[in-house]
């Protein structure tokens, strides 16, 4: 068993370093993980300039690019073979319903799913890595149930979210869907020392759909959410209207 452990927070992040600790109960663990903070990145590959690959004392690889430049990198060219597993994590806050279209912590698991790879996505709703250890703790219960489980199609891709208060090694699990945020604040505009114009993007919106079901729920109750994740953007409730509007004549 070989797993492949990624994050966005960078290669200094503790909740990587508690993460690629958990693993090495299952098998050898490589990590390769930014150089830097790249939360947001969502997917984004760096195709404009070369990228670089070194080595910390600890033998983490960091990799001066984007959560999914690591995953890519790893399993298209700097690993020997492809890994068993991808883990991403453990992440600097939740990402739960829209979240997860710019998180970079997904992003790194989303690589490994695309590349042919079961992976797992983990955040710690606590900031500052508050109880980083029990989750990794949890992690690791986690990852051994989806090792031991014979159902679930391969691959898979799994987005689970950690409560920060309270949450215990045997804290309970539960499959959820993503919920849904209301529209985001609007951005923070300031000024740079220059006295130049500068904008901040301002906090994601409060939780719009977050009922029984629903990640955010699942968090509020203190469980464990887990949310399988798919890629298929094409709007499928919309093709035979697209269809009628393009074979109508204006």
């Amino acid at each position: 068993m070989h797993i492949l452990v990624s994050n966005d927070d960078g290669y200094l992040s503790p909740g990587l370093a508690a993460l690629a600790a958990a693993m090495k109960e299952f098998g050898d663990v490589t990590v390769v993980a930014p150089d830097r903070d790249r939360s947001g990145a969502s997917n984004s590959l760096t195709l404009d300039a070369p990228l670089t690959v070194r080595q910390a004392p600890n033998g983490f690889y960091f990799v001066n690019g984007t959560p999914t430049d690591c995953v890519h990198m790893a399993i298209t060219g700097l690993l020997k073979q492809k890994p068993s597993l991808v883990v991403s994590g453990i992440n600097n806050g939740p990402n739960m319903g829209d979240d997860t279209i710019y998180s970079g912590t997904v992003a790194a698991a989303m690589e490994g799913f695309l590349l042919g790879v079961p992976s797992i996505a983990f955040s710690l709703q606590a900031r500052s890595f508050e109880g980083v250890e029990q989750a990794a703790r949890v992690a690791a219960s986690i990852v051994q149930r989806a090792l031991a489980q014979k159902t679930l199609s391969t691959p898979y891709l799994l987005n689970v979210n950690i409560p920060g208060r309270g949450v215990t090694d045997n804290a309970e699990p539960v499959v959820t869907r993503l919920g849904k945020r209301h529209m985001a604040e609007p951005v923070i505009a300031a000024s740079n020392p220059r006295g130049e114009a500068i904008w901040w993007i301002g906090p994601a919106g409060e939780a719009k759909d977050a009922g029984p079901g629903t990640d955010f729920y699942a968090l509020a109750q203190g469980l464990v959410s887990i949310t399988p994740l798919d890629i298929d953007l094409t709007a499928h409730r919309q093709l035979n209207d697209v269809g009628q509007w393009l074979t109508t004549k204006p």
